[in-house]
């Protein structure tokens, strides 16, 4: 690891701890040539492919997920923490799988849960971006669904 500093391409690590629960590593360096001090972090990296409906390829984006979530949860009550956690989950899950290659349905139908039991809204957006809804009654529909739902719940 070169030193940020210097760019001395020797450097020692100082110290080394698990975080996120043993899925990353935060590790202190010192630069041999400087002496300057550093933190650096190592972390799993998916190495899956998402499949499209359309049957395009892509790899798998963490940002690209976060970055959707985010845009639906758009000024709602919910803690960066919940949806941070969620996304932590549902990477272990793909990784538990085992399947070098994952249908974008599947992480949609997982977001989409998640989004219906922390916030109707923003479960509605998502789902309007998701589903491609063509027409204001399919808006409609879908909140007659949840309506329909809650009812059935109490």
């Amino acid at each position: 690891m070169k030193c940020p500093r210097c760019k001395e391409p020797e450097t020692k690590v100082i110290d080394s701890r698990t975080i996120d629960e043993g899925f990353s590593i935060r590790r202190r360096r010192e630069c041999i040539a400087c002496g300057y001090r550093f933190t650096t972090y190592e972390k799993i990296e998916l190495d899956i492919i998402v499949v499209k409906k359309d049957g395009r390829r892509e790899p798998y984006d963490k940002n690209k997920l976060l970055a959707g979530i985010k845009k639906a949860l758009h000024k709602r009550p919910v803690s960066e923490e919940l949806i941070r956690n969620f996304i932590k989950e549902l990477e272990l899950n793909l990784i538990q799988k085992g399947e070098a290659e994952v249908p974008s349905s599947y992480i949609g139908e997982k977001v989409m849960a998640a989004l219906k039991e922390w916030d109707k809204v923003a479960y509605i957006r998502f789902a309007s971006v998701y589903r491609d809804f063509k027409d204001p009654l399919e808006f409609i529909e879908q909140v007659e669904g949840l309506r329909k739902e809650k009812n059935e719940s109490e």
